[in-house]
């Protein structure tokens, strides 16, 4: 069995790591290059950088941060924000970014997942779901009252009336490698990852999902990835905010029988 991957996610916005609840009252959780280095000293399989206002504020990625990073990590990271086109992820890889995360751009315009799939091959391909579950009341949804999850682009603000699980057979038959799938109900507010979520979209694909949303104790990594079916968990603001380390996760998953990667040297 693969080993299951614990992730850290800097949300990044005017060259700062960010954390709100729900997407919104975001408070400042220090400094992106220091903060990846301390997380690959930590053992983190993998980083994931999202500059969260890029789109909305319709301008690019800052590249020199990602330069930076690839300098000094040396983990695969992952970056996502203000991506429109096979040129922009082009840039980001150059850069030193081993994968590229797309959101709104592959909602507006899904041709972009199999033109970069073709172009940089579908490992290099990461597709981003917000997914927010309907509830008894809400207008212009696809779907009728409590009938699951739809996809929300442009950091949460926009509602595209697209099923989430459907959006998702649709990313993985255009050529992603991987799914980032964060739950907006559960961001932030460490009270656990939307498993029924995950589940549901773990089962509807046959490529990685990484779950994202909601982790606050060890227990909610084993849920994600065993009940949730996730080949990863994600998780930003426990370890920015030092609430708990990526070993006491990976030292906690290992006691259940979660295959893990133990960094060589580290003793649990």
């Amino acid at each position: 069995m693969l080993a299951k991957r614990i992730i850290p996610c800097l949300d990044v916005m005017n060259g700062r790591v960010v954390k709100g609840v729900n997407f919104v009252d975001l408070v400042d959780a220090g400094d992106p290059v220091a903060q990846a280095q301390v997380y690959d000293r930590e053992g983190a399989d993998e980083l994931v950088f999202l500059d969260i206002t890029a789109t909305h504020e319709d301008r690019d990625i800052v590249t020199g941060m990602v330069r930076q990073v690839a300098d000094t990590v040396f983990i695969p990271f992952t970056v996502g924000g203000g991506i429109r086109s096979v040129d922009d992820m082009r840039g980001i890889l150059m850069a030193g970014a081993d994968k590229v995360s797309i959101n709104s751009a592959a909602v507006h315009n899904p041709g972009l997942i199999t033109d970069a799939a073709r172009r940089f091959g579908s490992q290099c391909i990461v597709v981003a779901i917000d997914a927010k579950r309907r509830k008894e009341g809400d207008a212009g949804t696809a779907h009728g009252a409590d009938d699951g999850w739809e996809v929300y682009v442009s950091g949460g603000r926009v509602n595209m009336n697209i099923d989430a699980v459907e959006w998702a057979k649709e990313v993985e038959a255009r050529g992603a490698g991987e799914i980032l799938l964060t739950s907006m109900d559960g961001d932030g507010t460490q009270v656990g990852y939307d498993i029924e979520l995950t589940r549901s979209i773990s089962d509807a694909v046959s490529i990685p999902v990484i779950a994202s949303g909601g982790a606050g104790k060890p227990e909610h990594f084993a849920e994600a990835l065993t009940d949730g079916g996730a080949a990863a968990a994600l998780a930003a603001s426990l370890f920015h905010f030092q609430q708990l380390s990526i070993m006491q996760v990976k030292e906690y998953l290992l006691a259940r029988g979660v295959p893990i990667r133990i960094p060589p040297g580290d003793i649990l």
